[in-house]
């Protein structure tokens, strides 16, 4: 039997010739989608798995006295900022001959020297000195190999430096064995889950398009299975025939789909996901990945094709005995408004989420969309029949009435996708654009700087006043000094009061940030809390806190104190970055701009969203695959009536309309319906950030294409399929069996 399967797949004649050539094509598509993404997965995981070197804790080394016999290393591990990009920068010391050495170097950079990765050695190469290469002292010793690198855009430095340097350093440890477990990283965690989405999101409409295309003129192999049951063949044979000839095209398909891959697949190392580029040899799937896609993609092929023949199971004259399918009934939307309304209610209780209601929420939507589109389906049709007169709308909308199950089954996948990209693309606009308008943009251009001296915070009246005479040499520059309250060590917080301010700043310097609010009248200084402004890495947070002073604010006197930050204004890029190269030596990390902190969170967002499209654009190019394979499978099995209606004297434009509204009428449905479930699930969220100059507003233009350009996309593919009805129907081959 198996033999006689082989031998009807291959050599039936030119009918399915043509339908085995559909599979393998459907099929061979989705495998490569389905590639592409475990290569994206797997070289993301390879970059968060890798050995985590700055994850090395060591020991703090305050209050003790350097000793020459020591083994190990001193360590300072801190984060830089140029031009948008953040860097890595390692301060090492060794102790003795034993010292620890990071992955991807043979030994640690004496004092003098210094490693990069290739990234930032292109990026030394280009920029000036004094705004960059200034921050690291000595010469540069070479690169740093890949091994310690999460990708190749990844901005490294390891300074070698002399014990007693990093020994003053604010933060440093002593270090005696370099970590070897990977990071725990927050944002790691948020992109597994939207890989996890991605997955889901993908794996339906695939599993939709191999169930299409192995049921590919389903109709005429029920009707030639009949016939071998008629001549004698048992149910477990005829069985045996439709599961190899289904897995024979899901097996070629798939053999394609990899072969197809392997020459993308270095185009696929270059997709920032994250932000950054992956090693193109992390990008790809691993053996037991292609084993598992090779032999899983057959074997639902044959479980889909067995299922389609259940009707032929009872008798040979099973495919005969066709029954109308019920339709669905209006309970299934009750799902999809019952989420909805637990998202826009309780899901948000007394203002804040409810993790438990929010997640039955998501999941009654996601639930309820499926269910639901069949019922929207066949209730879009009857609406269509009674307000048209058309001959094609009149078909196909009698149709799609008559089984709106099947019609919608071909773009159910996109449902989820669709919904989850729109729900992400609608919230991250809104958060971005609230982030940037914090106080109006009056601080986008302000650098905030807290400012550290060896083992003690803030720095001496004399060196503060150093340090402003330099800052303020600059031209176009405006400095806000803020100094530590003298009795700071003595405040207690008061239990049912507001926080006791920490920080003073003189009224004159004051005066030329007005966002930040004003002195009474006649103060030289007043006190505030403008050290949690500096220290503020939310920009959301930053409109609660502002106005720091105001007509009630307490007098004070900044002679004689301690300076611990400065916020700086300047307007031109190149000063900023000399401004940042200056303060290097006196900060524990990078100082940053608002615009920059706000720019950093945005990259996350962004980096989300953009995970959230492509997954909805690779399952918007599977659902064109499932639907020109679903295209092309219907007009195989409707060729005779197509023929007979053409025969009768129907135009053959008005049977092209007819196919392309069947088709075209349940994608845009599913598409419409799932935005509009996103749309609604991202305004309670928006508006319980309560972000000032921030509201629901359109998604950017990379969903617009993504969705769009993946709808036009698909109407177009069914359109390449219309030529196939020209030829099926023509009168000279008006022929059945």
């Amino acid at each position: 039997m198996i033999l006689l399967g082989l031998r009807l797949s291959l050599r039936s004649g030119r009918e399915t010739a043509a339908r085995m050539a559909l599979i393998v094509a459907g099929v061979a598509t989705g495998v490569a989608v389905l590639l592409a993404t475990l290569s994206l997965f797997n070289a993301f995981q390879s970059a968060v798995g890798r050995p985590c070197w700055e994850c090395t804790r060591g020991t703090a080394p305050s209050g003790w006295a350097l000793d020459p016999s020591a083994d190990g290393a001193l360590w300072n591990l801190r984060e830089d900022y140029y031009a948008g990009r953040t860097i890595k920068r390692l301060d090492a010391a060794a102790l003795g001959d034993r010292a620890p050495v990071i992955p991807g170097l043979s030994r640690m950079p004496g004092p003098g020297q210094y490693y990069v990765s290739p990234a930032l050695a292109r990026l030394l190469d280009s920029a000036p000195r004094e705004q960059l290469a200034d921050r690291f002292p000595g010469t540069r010793a070479g690169l740093i190999g890949q091994a310690a690198l999460s990708g190749p855009d990844e901005l490294v430095v390891v300074v070698g430096r002399t014990p007693q340097q990093v020994a003053a350093m604010i933060g440093t440890r002593q270090v005696d064995t370099v970590a070897t477990e990977p990071a725990v990283d927050e944002s790691a965690d948020v992109y597994r889950f939207g890989f996890g989405i991605a997955a889901i999101g993908l794996i339906v409409p695939l599993l939709v398009l191999v169930g299409t295309a192995t049921r590919l003129a389903a109709a005429r192999r029920e009707t030639r299975f009949a016939a071998i049951r008629l001549v004698g063949a048992t149910s477990r044979q005829v069985n045996v025939l439709a599961a190899v000839d289904a897995a024979l095209g899901a097996l070629l398909g798939a053999l394609v789909g990899v072969a197809v891959f392997q020459p993308v697949r270095p185009a696929v190392a270059g997709i920032r996901i994250t932000g950054a580029r992956f090693f193109p040899e992390t990008a790809a799937p691993s053996p037991w990945q292609y084993a598992a896609v090779l032999a899983g993609v057959p074997l639902v092929a044959a479980c889909a094709a067995l299922w389609s023949l259940r009707r032929v199971r009872i008798s040979p004259l099973g495919v005969a005995r066709k029954a109308v399918p019920a339709p669905p009934r209006a309970w299934r939307v009750i799902p999809l408004l019952a989420g909805l309304g637990l998202f826009a209610g309780p899901a948000f209780k007394n203002g804040k989420p409810e993790a438990l209601w929010a997640d039955v929420a998501i999941a009654l939507i996601m639930v309820g969309l499926v269910l639901a589109g069949p019922w929207l389906t066949m209730l879009a049709a009857r609406v269509t029949a009674r307000l048209t007169r058309g001959a094609a709308t009149l078909l196909a909308a009698q149709r799609l009435a008559a089984d709106p199950k099947a019609a919608f089954r071909s773009v159910s996948g996109l449902v989820l996708a669709v919904f989850i990209g729109t729900t992400i693309a609608a919230l991250v606009p809104a958060v971005v654009a609230g982030q940037q308008v914090v106080a109006g943009g009056a601080l986008n251009n302000v650098l905030g700087a807290t400012l550290s001296r060896p083992g003690i915070p803030g720095l001496s009246p004399r060196a503060g006043s150093d340090l402003l005479a330099r800052l303020r040499a600059y031209p176009g520059v405006d400095v806000l000094p803020i100094y530590a309250r003298a009795d700071l060590e003595g405040l207690r917080p008061s239990p049912d009061g507001p926080p006791p301010a920490t920080s003073v700043v003189e009224c004159q310097s004051l005066a030329r940030f007005p966002v930040l609010g004003r002195c009474p009248a006649g103060a030289r200084a007043v006190l505030g809390r403008f050290d949690r402004l500096v220290g503020a890495d939310n920009p959301l947070t930053i409109d609660k806190l502002i106005p720091l002073a105001g007509p009630d604010s307490q007098s004070a006197s900044d002679t004689g104190l301690d300076l611990m930050a400065v916020m700086i204004r300047t307007g031109d890029t190149a000063t900023l970055e000399r401004l940042r190269t200056l303060l290097s030596g006196y900060t524990a990390g990078a100082p940053m701009t608002f615009a920059e902190v706000a720019q950093v969170r945005a990259d996350l967002y962004t980096r989300a969203e953009n995970v959230a499209l492509a997954m909805v654009a690779l399952t918007l190019v599977a659902g064109a695959c499932s639907l020109v394979v679903a295209v092309g499978g219907g007009l195989v099995e409707r060729r005779q009536p197509f023929t007979l209606l053409r025969l009768a004297g129907t135009p053959t434009r008005t049977l092209a309309a007819v196919v392309l509204l069947e088709s075209a009428l349940p994608l845009v449905l599913a598409a419409v319906l799932a935005a509009g479930a996103g749309f609604a699930v991202a305004e309670p969220v928006i508006g319980q950030l309560a972000m000032k100059g921030a509201s629901l507003a359109m998604p950017g233009p990379v969903y617009f294409a993504a969705v769009g350009g993946g709808l036009a996309a698909s109407l177009l593919v069914i359109l390449t399929a219309l030529p196939l009805l020209r030829r099926m129907t023509a009168p000279d081959n008006a022929r059945f069996e």
